[in-house]
């Protein structure tokens, strides 16, 4: 059997190179701050304009993903019209095929009428256990 040795001095970090290390990361995880600023702004803004939905239908959810225990959260960015239509369904992120699913549903819901066009980001829940 072979002895473990201890590090000897010369592989340890030096106390120089921490710093440098620690304060990169402090720079960059700073350098996130304006576009994190940005994306809650953005949030806040569709949080306002809140609409209370009408009619929904139910994404169709894909047998062979639910077969496989693949599910997600597909993010979408819906833009609706005065009378409370959907025009506009943009994808934001999930797996395509659910997002697909998800844009075809949300394509078909009625809001509540409006002054203005508004545009909301949803979250769509697929869940291969219900």
């Amino acid at each position: 059997m072979h002895k473990l040795e201890p590090i000897s001095a010369d592989l340890r970090p030096h106390a120089a190179f921490r710093r440098v290390a620690t304060s990169l990361l402090v720079s960059l995880s700073l350098l996130g701050l304006p576009a994190s600023q940005a994306q809650n702004a953005k949030n806040a803004k569709y949080e306002k304009t809140g609409r209370k939905l009408v009619h929904k239908v139910e994404p169709i959810y894909p047998q062979d993903l639910k077969r496989l225990n693949i599910g997600g959260t597909v993010k979408l960015d819906v833009q609706i019209s005065a009378r409370g239509n959907v025009e506009r369904v943009q994808i934001v992120g999930g797996n395509p095929i659910l997002a697909d699913s998800a844009s075809r549903a949300v394509k078909q819901w009625q809001y509540e009428p409006s002054d203005a066009s508004t545009s909301i980001l949803l979250n769509v829940e697929f869940n291969p256990r219900r």
